[in-house]
């Protein structure tokens, strides 16, 4: 039995294209891991969302024009924050709203630009991603990105935290909201642009706030969370590139489907201990 297990483990990354994805993911995991605990506990969420979906329009041009698409993001993002201050600038207009606009409307410039004639084949790439197309160059990247963020945000960390809790208090202890903004903002909008040659624009989200909102569901202390977000993206995705090995399905939505799963079980089993608890007092009262 352990050497049929044995073989079923190792089957797949017999495989340099598996072995390859699984290197990226557990790299992009490391990110989820420690960047995607702050944008749960900051509520970045939506801001997550919306650069991966803003940044179309740009991956769409590099596909046209035959240029490396992490150029074609950064150019995306740009695009982004451009049109975004922009239409803030309208009197009235709240700023949730001239987000949810502009980026409506890049989202839609890209699909448009992905249906022209002279766009190659591979749209689908981009909006689901590619994790079996990684090559030595991606988990080059992936790599830099991990070690940015543990690096940045372990030295951060203090001011991340009170800044977090508390910016009135951040403030009064010397520390900079605006300076903990910004690294966050360009740690997040770095993780995306990585990411997303992965996971593609529509699945990157979940692998950035997926683990990190389970782990917050299951501990509500800091370090154990970052820590369970982390084992958990790993985990979850090495499992869902597994599942599309052995199911043949795509891997992209396989992996979001692990992460999706292991958070509806996280939510349940929460719910369930609540349950217990409400009847336990119950029955004491």
């Amino acid at each position: 039995m352990t050497a049929a297990f044995l073989s079923w483990a190792t089957e797949p990354l017999g495989s340099p294209v598996v072995a390859r994805a699984a290197g990226e993911l557990v790299l992009l995991g490391v990110v989820s891991g420690t960047l995607g605990s702050w944008i749960v506990l900051w509520r970045l969420a939506y801001g997550a969302e919306s650069l991966a979906h803003a940044m179309l329009p740009g991956l769409v041009g590099a596909a046209l024009l035959g240029l490396p698409l992490v150029l074609g993001g950064l150019a995306g993002l740009l695009l982004a924050a451009v049109a975004i201050a922009l239409v803030g600038r309208i009197p009235g207009l709240d700023a949730e709203v001239a987000v949810g606009v502009v980026v409506t409307a890049l989202l839609g410039l890209g699909v448009l630009l992905g249906l022209a004639p002279a766009t190659p084949t591979g749209l689908g790439g981009l909006l689901f991603g590619d994790v079996l197309g990684v090559g030595p160059g991606d988990l080059l990247q992936a790599a830099g990105l991990g070690i940015v963020c543990v690096a940045g945000l372990t030295v951060l960390h203090p001011t991340l935290a009170a800044v977090g809790f508390d910016r009135a208090q951040a403030r009064a202890l010397g520390r900079s909201s605006a300076a903990a903004d910004i690294v966050l903002a360009v740690l997040l909008a770095a993780a995306t642009l990585v990411a997303v040659q992965a996971l593609g624009t529509l699945l990157v989200v979940a692998m950035l706030v997926g683990p990190a909102a389970t782990a917050r569901i299951l501990t509500r202390r800091l370090g154990p969370m970052i820590a369970l977000a982390t084992l958990t993206a790993i985990a979850a995705s090495l499992a869902g590139l597994y599942a599309s090995y052995y199911a043949r399905i795509p891997a992209g939505a396989a992996v979001t489907g692990a992460i999706v799963v292991t958070y509806l079980g996280a939510l349940t089993a929460s719910a369930a201990r609540a349950a217990g608890r409400r009847r336990a007092a119950q029955v004491a009262g």
